[in-house]
């Protein structure tokens, strides 16, 4: 079931760091961000959590929930949460269940193979369970204001 912008979200359930159940229901009143990131301790996505870490707060005040999906399992994602000293939860799709329901799954090459990968994206899915708004092949540089200024707009037009 693909997702479509301002339409709710299909349902899905997963699994995050500190047994937190996160599903497409299990939000409703909050705005929540997914963003979705290739491989825990890896360069960018080091630094695209790293931001998000630093901003929490002003995703907080602004009404907002942060989580982090890769296909990492959940002994990785607590590793990982635990160096950066993450304040959101990571969720752990390691079945690509998420990914592939949002579309995140992509053929790349790396070092000359192919091979299928995750396209790093961000959704802001809106306190009505909506798609709100979503950024495909992102790059990380300003790419954390964006969404907190999205987050502060819908926050604006509620």
């Amino acid at each position: 079931m693909a997702i479509v912008v301002n339409k709710p979200l299909p349902e899905f359930e997963a699994n995050a760091t500190n047994d937190v159940k996160v599903s497409n229901t299990s939000h409703l009143g909050q705005t929540i961000i997914l963003y979705f990131y290739p491989k825990d301790n890896t360069p960018g996505c080091t630094t695209e959590a790293m931001q998000f870490r630093d901003k929490y707060k002003d995703f907080v005040k602004a009404g907002a929930e942060v989580f982090g999906v890769s296909r990492d399992n959940m002994k990785s994602h607590d590793d990982f949460k635990a160096k950066l000293e993450l304040p959101f939860e990571l969720i752990a799709d390691t079945e690509e269940k998420m990914c592939h329901m949002f579309g995140v799954v992509k053929n790349k090459i790396m070092y000359g193979k192919k091979v299928k990968g995750i396209e790093r994206s961000t959704f802001l899915v809106g306190p009505d369970g909506v798609l709100k708004q979503e950024w495909r092949g992102l790059k990380v540089p300003g790419h954390v204001d964006e969404v907190l200024k999205a987050v502060k707009e819908l926050k604006k037009a509620a």
